[in-house]
């Protein structure tokens, strides 16, 4: 049996990688397809090497755009693809432009569609992302939800129990993997002797389009880390679309002044930098996640968050940063606590599963596979 991996951008990479990894030692022949949304090398192109992925079958090369055209655009090259040379399944990732064309087109073509992150919602429809997460998932044959949340918000929408299964988050699996492989060997000091601080610091990350691409929310996020950079350093690998932003508003040069910018890092380092810091400011779903494995406190950049699991036990809060001051206020909060794993009245403390979600996929995808081919 044969599936395509459809990928496109850093995260969906790093869950890719625990899952195909399991999948050499299936039955299940695996070919990865790459659209190219990520075209930065420091968000995808060093990544493959990096994780040890396989090399794509199929590299496409589609780069960026407005969203109605990459989509456009990777919907045609994957039917293509998949028109030639059909596959038994296609296996899709999270929430992306490539999520959401790669299901489409198999959808089209009569190849069933898996997808991992199934059934994740913040229910805010203003996110391209949340538009992509529901669209893939009316589509989905095989619907791998990361969390028992996800799997009742399949329910409510009407998708049939017995096409949904909870298999934990993939970041997870790799989080442990490459933790105890190689960001204790000594990564994080790895040519960034010149932006790390000698004692505690913060973390921050800034991608989101609502964030990036609103002047004013940029404004207060940028406003508030430099007014908290006064008494806690502030570590910023900076994201192709928000240097961009940074720029138009003629902000970079003065913010390099107060803040210690970089270009995005590797993955290991960002590892390595999570578990570092005393405090993670993000708007990125994924690092939110990744601070939680790392049992550090984050502070989330917008106003709902798909993984709410995480503001349930403490270590997510979340903060409107249309205003810098509540950026500060919630920053400073913050700083002050730590949160406990189970002081939650009946809380999960593994909602995201424990580190075998790749094991779990790959199970369901080959049941999936072996029913098809009953049939």
């Amino acid at each position: 049996m044969r599936i395509v991996t459809v990928v496109g951008t850093r995260p969906q990479l790093i869950k890719a990688a625990p899952v195909s990894r399991r999948l050499e030692g299936s039955h299940v022949k695996e070919q990865i397809l790459h659209t190219g949304q990520h075209y930065d090398a420091g968000l995808s192109g060093d990544l493959i090497e990096e994780l040890d992925l396989p090399h794509p079958a199929y590299q496409l090369a589609i780069g960026s755009g407005p969203h109605g055209r990459q989509t456009g655009r990777m919907l045609e090259a994957i039917e293509g693809v998949l028109a030639a040379d059909p596959p038994d399944l296609l296996l899709t990732y999270g929430d992306t432009n490539s999520t959401l064309a790669g299901a489409l087109a198999a959808a089209k073509l009569g190849v069933p569609v898996a997808h991992v992150e199934a059934g994740v919602r913040s229910f805010d429809r203003a996110m391209p992302e949340e538009i992509n997460r529901v669209l893939t998932d009316r589509v989905t044959s095989l619907a791998l939800a990361p969390t028992q949340t996800a799997r009742r918000n399949l329910l409510n929408e009407g998708v049939e129990a017995e096409r949904i299964c909870v298999v934990g988050d993939p970041m997870l699996d790799a989080f442990l993997h490459f933790r105890e492989g190689h960001v204790r060997e000594g990564h994080l000091r790895n040519g960034l002797d010149d932006i790390l601080p000698s004692g505690p610091f913060i973390l921050a990350t800034v991608h989101r389009q609502e964030n990036a691409d609103d002047s004013t929310r940029l404004a207060a996020i940028f406003d508030g880390l430099v007014e908290i950079a006064q008494q806690t350093p502030i570590v910023v690998p900076l994201h192709p679309r928000t240097r961009a932003a940074l720029k138009r508003e003629g902000r970079l040069r003065d913010l390099d002044r107060h803040l210690r910018l970089m270009p995005p890092t590797s993955y290991l380092t960002m590892l390595a930098l999570e578990q570092a810091a005393q405090l993670i400011v993000t708007d990125s779903g994924g690092v939110q996640r990744e601070a939680f494995f790392a049992k550090v406190p984050c502070v989330v950049l917008r106003n709902s968050t798909e993984w709410p699991e995480l503001v349930t036990l403490g270590w997510s809060r979340l903060v409107d940063p249309g205003d810098s001051t509540r950026v500060v206020d919630a920053v400073r909060s913050a700083l002050g606590t730590r949160p406990v794993d189970g002081t939650t009245a009946g809380a999960d403390t593994h909602p995201l599963g424990r580190g075998d979600s790749s094991e779990r996929i790959t199970v369901e995808l080959e049941r999936f596979l072996d029913r098809l081919t009953a049939n």
